[in-house]
């Protein structure tokens, strides 16, 4: 298996994501995701090495989302579900990934599009919850949150997702660009941006339109990006327009916690 996902099949999938249903949720409440926060706990203090042995806190609290409507819950309370489920389902393929010496996590049979998760009768797997259901939401800032075991995915949050959202969604975007998914370079008039930024650019440049397919023109996604970008640099960014480039994606396995 290649160490790098196959452009035709991401499409195909995402394509297949869109016809599952469409998230709509009219209630107020949200959920406590107690098992989730022990393995994010566990993998803080130990590492991906511990994941395999966290399989059953992750069945645990999977097993328990299949019994919630998440259109019952509050507009936030429903994408924050959405977000751990994901998270989780990601946590499960890494564990499966470490404990078959595997070097990446593409190299999983079917990785992204087996099952992970039934809920409310839809068999989803990871791919249908992101793209069928989290970026149907239309908010760009799920793409800081949602992890998936490779080195250049965005580090973990130590929290589930819960009430306070918004808040954790901008933290998520300034540390997932200070941590590499951004760089400026004032010298040479540079914005370096993760290779996230190239595939779901339009996300953040349409956000109404989520999921697009449409690419992002550099200049707008450099303004949208220097939100979460420290004060200084977010000044230099939208003042100077600089040229926009895209980093390598690197796939390896990895699984940390910021």
């Amino acid at each position: 298996m290649s160490d790098q996902p196959n452009p035709l099949s991401v499409a195909r999938s995402i394509a297949g994501a869109r016809r599952t249903r469409r998230p709509e949720p009219t209630g107020r409440g949200s959920i406590d995701t107690p098992d989730l926060a022990a393995t994010l706990t566990v993998l803080h203090t130990g590492g991906i090495a511990a994941l395999p042995d966290e399989r059953g806190h992750l069945r645990s609290f999977r097993d328990r989302m299949e019994r919630i409507d998440p259109d019952a819950l509050s507009r936030k309370g429903s994408l924050a579900f959405w977000l751990n489920l994901y998270n989780a389902g990601a946590l499960w393929l890494a564990a499966d990934a470490f404990e078959s010496a595997t070097a990446t996590v593409l190299r999983i049979p079917g990785a992204f599009d087996r099952p992970w998760a039934e809920i409310s009768g839809e068999a989803l797997s990871l791919n249908g919850i992101e793209h069928g259901k989290i970026r149907r939401f239309g908010d760009p800032r799920v793409h800081g949150a949602l992890v998936c075991g490779s080195a250049s995915c965005p580090t973990l949050r130590y929290e589930p997702f819960g009430t306070d959202l918004d808040r954790q969604l901008d933290d998520q975007m300034r540390s997932f660009l200070a941590g590499g998914g951004a760089s400026v370079n004032r010298l040479t008039g540079t914005l370096r941006l993760s290779r996230i930024f190239l595939w779901y650019g339009g996300d953040f440049t349409r956000p109404r339109r989520m999921p697009t397919w449409l690419p992002a023109p550099k200049r707008d996604l450099a303004r949208v990006v220097s939100t979460w970008l420290p004060a200084g640099d977010a000044a230099w960014v939208t003042r100077s327009i600089p040229t926009v480039e895209y980093g390598d994606y690197d796939w390896g396995l990895a699984c940390s916690i910021a």
